[in-house]
């Protein structure tokens, strides 16, 4: 892990907002503003003109945009091979997009706070090691130095424990208490047990969606609206991409509005029509009654592989600005018999945990004699974070019996973090120099039903090895949820090279082109 000069600071790069936090002089995470002054920066980009894009427009200028120029939810879309757009001529990539909203959150914040350095950014904990490289891409796009990424229930947690003053907090006794983070954003969901004590805090289970979040629940209001507007008046507004914009930003408002009064009123205009529809919050709440119970078979789900029952809970952290919901902290407290937990801000305290886990890290990196390390060494000196996996980590294999192919399970979900498994394949013809396998990340016995991380290519075999010469292959998530694989010849114990060639994603020579792109770019 290297630092470089400057700040360390935390962002959670959300899907439909993002914002950046530091830890202060007084060792509290706070979130830094934007030029706008608001803690919050939409990750909305407008492709404004060659060289130039703007970051967080408002839907009312997007939708006076050509469609074409404007990007959102792209935090979807990270790890996807198939996304495609193109902007100055050239395709251009979710982890180049992401990074542009990483830019602006960078300098604004260096407006306010000085230069920034070095950063820990939260990703959802069902990303797996594709979209965690993506984001790890983008910070580097946008000139961040990544020293970890954390996932978003962690960082929670974190925030929570700080909130009640228990974080790193020494003297009496301190038993373990239980906690289930429930993490509704914008795009994506996450359910996840943790058991704390002031200075450990251990994931023991995990799982979530990350096709599932606020902006669901709005789309079901766009659809209201659209199909209301069809039987008015004939045609359809969300064939509009203007219109669209629109709806979707008067869908999210009314969701606003409905979580504070019991009704309001969405208004589309559309070829040279308008339209008035009134919604209720009870219609709303069975519109979207299906998502919320995704969440709910989710968190059951969670806890029973956790081994924990809701009655045993300690706590209930909702974060997430759809946590806000009504029906959100209603379904959980039916659940558990307990309120949730109310002192987080739900659109900060992700950002704030990374904050924390960025001054842990560079605390023990600066060693206790730094400026920083004094500050904070009574509070975090002692803190130690145990995650677990969200997928699981296997090989494609030939199963003997049957003749097909089967996903072997190395290391199952929900293991322990860092975790490493070893795996003996033996060469099939002599003077092998090269074995290679396709390494796959998913719990199913299908691989067709798992993601193909890559195929791993074992090369610089000692020559004149014998047919059936054993090659050990040790496979390993590190503590921030990466793949890394490593292998040697069991026979004259020689390490071997390896390289996974990840399906999709930027190679060296497209970050640095990537890199150098977004750095000449204007963003405001």
């Amino acid at each position: 892990m290297e630092f470089k000069p400057g700040l360390t600071v935390g962002i959670d790069l959300g899907t439909t907002f993002s914002t950046l936090a530091v830890l202060d002089q007084e060792g509290n995470p706070v979130p830094v503003a934007n030029e706008d002054d608001e803690v919050e920066t939409p990750s909305l980009i407008l492709l404004a003109e060659s060289g130039h894009v703007v970051v967080g427009p408002s839907r009312t200028r997007a939708a006076m945009e050509d469609p074409d120029h404007v990007v959102d939810r792209v935090k979807r879309y990270m790890g996807n091979t198939d996304y495609k757009r193109t902007f100055d001529g050239r395709e251009i990539t979710p982890e180049f997009l992401s990074g542009l909203i990483l830019k602006k959150l960078r300098q604004d914040a260096e407006k306010r706070i000085g230069k920034i350095g070095n950063a820990v950014i939260t990703v959802p904990y069902y990303f797996n090691d594709a979209r965690r490289k993506a984001t790890e891409d983008a910070g580097r796009i946008a000139g961040i130095n990544i020293i970890d990424i954390i996932n978003e229930p962690t960082a929670a947690t974190l925030t929570y424990a700080w909130a009640r003053g228990e974080l790193g907090a020494t003297g009496g006794e301190h038993r373990p208490h239980l906690a289930l983070v429930y993490d509704l954003g914008g795009g994506t969901f996450d359910a996840t047990v943790v058991r704390y004590t002031p200075s450990h805090f251990q994931v023991l289970a995990t799982d979530g969606d990350v096709h599932l979040g606020g902006i669901d629940w709005n789309d079901r209001l766009v659809d209201h609206v659209a199909e209301q507007f069809i039987s008015r008046h004939g045609s359809d507004p969300r064939q509009s991409a203007a219109t669209l914009q629109m709806l979707r930003h008067d869908a999210d408002q009314a969701k606003i509005v409905l979580s504070q009064t019991n009704s309001t009123t969405i208004s589309c205009r559309h070829a040279g029509k308008t339209l008035s529809v009134p919604v209720t919050r009870d219609q709303f709440e069975i519109m979207t009654a299906d998502l919320l119970q995704r969440t709910c078979d989710t968190v059951q789900l969670v806890l029973e592989q956790a081994s924990v029952t809701s009655k045993q809970l300690d706590a209930l952290v909702l974060v997430g600005g759809s946590t806000l919901m009504p029906k959100v902290p209603q379904m959980l407290k039916e659940l558990s018999g307990k309120e949730p937990f109310a002192g987080l801000s739900p659109h900060t305290a992700v950002a704030q945990g990374a904050a924390i886990h960025a001054a842990i890290l560079e605390a023990k990196f600066r060693g206790e004699s730094s400026e920083l390390a004094e500050r904070i060494r009574k509070l975090l000196r002692n803190v130690k974070q145990e995650d677990v996996n969200s997928h699981g980590l296997g090989v494609a294999a030939r199963n003997p019996k049957t003749g097909k192919t089967v996903n072997h399970v190395m290391i199952p979900r929900n293991s322990k973090l860092p975790v490493e498994v070893s795996r003996t394949f033996v060469t099939s013809e002599p003077n092998q120099q090269r074995v290679n396998v396709k390494v796959i990340e998913g719990d199913a016995p299908d691989p067709d039903a798992c993601s193909l991380l890559g195929n791993c290519r074992i090369t610089g075999l000692p020559k004149d090895l014998p047919k059936g010469s054993p090659i050990e292959v040790i496979y390993a998530f590190d503590a921030s949820g990466r793949v890394r694989v490593r292998a040697h010849d069991k026979t004259g114990g020689k390490a071997a090279e390896i390289e996974i060639e990840r399906r999709g994603g930027l190679d060296a020579k497209q970050l640095n082109t990537f890199t150098n792109l977004a750095d000449s770019y204007r963003v405001d």
